[in-house]
């Protein structure tokens, strides 16, 4: 990193950052387990068809008809959404280090994420994640998903920084090397402590 460049901005995931991932394959496990669901079929339905729903293509109960409702069940499709829903959860560190650092050094924040509209909807509202978010870059909101190179392209226009200007935290090391083709700086995120040594690099710092 140019050490001139001050850092005016970042770009953070939501999933595996902030909250714990929103419909991964652990929750799908364990909707599969509860609601009695064959495992192959709906796996299979599910990757057939998410990425659609992640680009906001579908709504919610349109993937869960082709996935879930494509037969008659005996559990309705709110018992099903509220289990979807339920299986969100805050790493509270890191929603607390990011207010604090937007604070310290006035940085703008966006969120670049890959999420369906309902999900990404309800995880902005339940854990309020805009009282310290400036924009939304969304795969739901933009009809991009990462890794592809656009996303982070309408999040460089969108905030209007230079991308040695940007920090990128995100817990997929692919996606960090597809914003470092554009000269975005990433923080591969794994944990709290090694993420604040990672920021502290950039000079973020407590």
């Amino acid at each position: 990193m140019d050490n001139h460049v001050k850092i005016t901005t970042l770009f953070l995931d939501i999933g595996g950052v902030l909250l714990t991932n929103g419909w991964d394959r652990a929750a799908r496990k364990l909707a599969i387990q509860t609601f009695g669901l064959d495992a192959l079929e709906t796996e299979e339905r599910h990757h057939l068809t998410f990425d659609t729903y992640e680009e906001g293509k579908l709504t919610l109960d349109e993937y869960l008809s082709r996935v879930v409702f494509y037969e008659k069940r005996s559990f309705s499709r709110e018992d099903f959404r509220e289990f979807m829903f339920a299986q969100s959860a805050p790493y509270p560190e890191m929603l607390e280090l990011i207010p604090q650092l937007k604070e310290k050094y006035k940085l703008k924040i966006a969120i670049v994420n890959n999420e369906g509209r309902e999900l990404n909807e309800h995880r902005i509202h339940h854990f309020n994640i805009s009282r310290f978010v400036d924009f939304y870059i969304s795969s739901c909101f933009v009809h991009f998903r990462k890794p592809d190179a656009d996303i982070y392209k309408i999040a460089l226009d969108i905030a209007q920084v230079k991308p040695a200007e940007v920090v990128y935290v995100e817990d997929r090391s692919m996606f960090i090397d597809v914003a470092a083709g554009l000269g975005i700086n990433g923080v591969c995120h794994t944990d709290y402590e090694s993420t604040l040594k990672k920021l502290a690099v950039f000079g973020l710092t407590l």
